[in-house]
């Protein structure tokens, strides 16, 4: 998971979803983008979120893996939140910030991206007193059924750096297998997917 930020910007981003997931216009149809679980709510970042966002990633443990170590600027940060409203209302997916249900405090973030051109990647990051909760599978749990359920994607994938231990039990926990393992700015990458369950 190491992508500078989260950006979509492909046009051909409706390939990824279902028939019935659109409209008779070709327009994503109207759906609640807020997710829900046990414990967690997730919901789409918004410009609000802004300065919570800047403190989270630029915790050293949080963007280790996520970004390689690499700081983000505040435009980056707020080209993130325009992107992923943008591709919210396009293609029904982005980036959610995950909250308790009980409180307000900032847990993580999960959302789904580009990997290459392969598809669309889950990728999460969690507050490191969030660390050790479940939360992870708990909140990347429900964006994977989100996407092979309502969204209709064929598959998720997810590439994980061979040296974030804890990341990559989350993406087993999932049901997700590898499938590749790549190099990466850390060491090798390995690639894992998941694929939508035939009816």
């Amino acid at each position: 998971m190491t992508q500078p930020c989260y950006v979509l910007r492909q046009p051909e981003c409706h390939r990824h979803l279902a028939p019935d997931a659109l409209d008779p216009l070709g327009n994503v149809a109207r759906v609640n983008h807020v997710l829900t679980t046990e414990r967690l709510i997730l919901r789409p970042v918004t410009a609000d979120d802004h300065a919570a966002l800047l403190v989270h990633w630029a915790a050293p443990d949080v963007r280790r893996f996520l970004f390689d170590g690499a700081s983000l600027a505040p435009a980056e940060i707020t080209e993130a939140i325009a992107g992923s409203a943008r591709d919210f209302a396009a293609a029904g997916y982005g980036l959610w910030l995950i909250q308790e249900k009980d409180r307000a405090d900032l847990v993580g973030t999960t959302g789904l991206r580009p990997l290459e051109d392969l598809g669309l990647e889950i990728f999460y990051s969690l507050a490191p007193g969030s660390w050790g909760k479940g939360y992870a599978t708990e909140a990347a749990r429900a964006v994977v059924e989100h996407a092979l359920g309502p969204l209709g994607l064929p598959e998720v994938l997810a590439e994980v750096d061979e040296g974030n231990s804890a990341s990559i039990a989350v993406i087993e926990r999932l049901g997700m297998t590898p499938f590749e393992v790549v190099p990466g700015l850390l060491g090798p990458m390995i690639r894992y997917r998941r694929a939508r369950k035939a009816v």
